[in-house]
């Protein structure tokens, strides 16, 4: 896999070169709290919020380098300053680089939904990586959630119903429309979307469901380190 970057404007460099968790700030300074985009793909909401909100701050998460470099392409084209780029793998980064408590909202619109059991491990939204994402949000932050694979969603709004610090809504719809040309493309075929809106009232936790299979793993860390 390509290493992973940051972008803003002209500025690219490998996170390598980074402290972490990342200072943000410094990249891009301002006040109030970021809006986060995960999986963006070619950008197309992303894109839209941070050209017409650009007094708020937007990060994106992207693991498929054509799409990064497609909508830093765009990004710079269009003159956008208020948006942060990072190309990387969601959870890699979300353990490991992503500051948290800094989202007042998160954003991740028809994930890869890992059919098969052997990769489920791979998806953000499992009872042992569902804390990664919510980790982001600040207290009052909202989640929002689409997808077209009902399986998959079905699972999610299980796990997000299931979180003590959460309030979960099922919206039939977003206020402007579509978001992403997938939910475009499939509005128009009359598929089937599950829509989910999360809102965190204070700091997310431990899933009750993952909680056993973290603490195990932090355990075996702890030995390993004693050792």
């Amino acid at each position: 896999m390509p290493p992973s970057l940051i972008a803003v404007a002209e500025r690219e460099e490998p996170l390598r070169q980074l402290p972490v968790p990342l200072p943000l700030a410094e990249w891009l300074a301002g006040d109030g709290l970021w809006e986060v985009e995960l999986g963006f793909g070619k950008g197309r909401y992303l894109l839209r919020r941070a050209q017409g909100e650009p007094d708020r701050r937007f990060l994106g998460v992207e693991v498929v380098s054509r799409y990064y470099r497609l909508v830093r392409r765009r990004m710079l084209n269009r003159g956008i300053e208020n948006l942060v780029l990072l190309r990387g793998e969601a959870l890699y980064l979300l353990a490991t680089a992503l500051p948290r408590g800094i989202a007042k909202a998160v954003h991740v619109y028809f994930p890869d939904p890992w059919p098969k059991s052997r990769h489920q491990k791979r998806r953000l939204f499992e009872a042992d990586t569902v804390d990664l994402v919510l980790g982001l949000l600040a207290p009052g932050g909202r989640l929002f959630f689409a997808t077209d694979f009902i399986e998959y969603g079905g699972r999610v709004a299980e796990l997000l119903a299931g979180h003590p610090n959460l309030e979960l809504e099922r919206p039939p719809g977003w206020p402007e429309g579509p978001r992403t040309n997938y939910e475009m493309k499939y509005e128009r075929q009359g598929r089937p979307i599950v829509r989910l809106e999360a809102r965190c009232p204070e700091e997310a936790g431990l899933h009750p469901e993952g909680r056993p299979l973290v603490v195990a793993a932090t355990a075996r860390d702890e030995e390993d380190e004693e050792r």
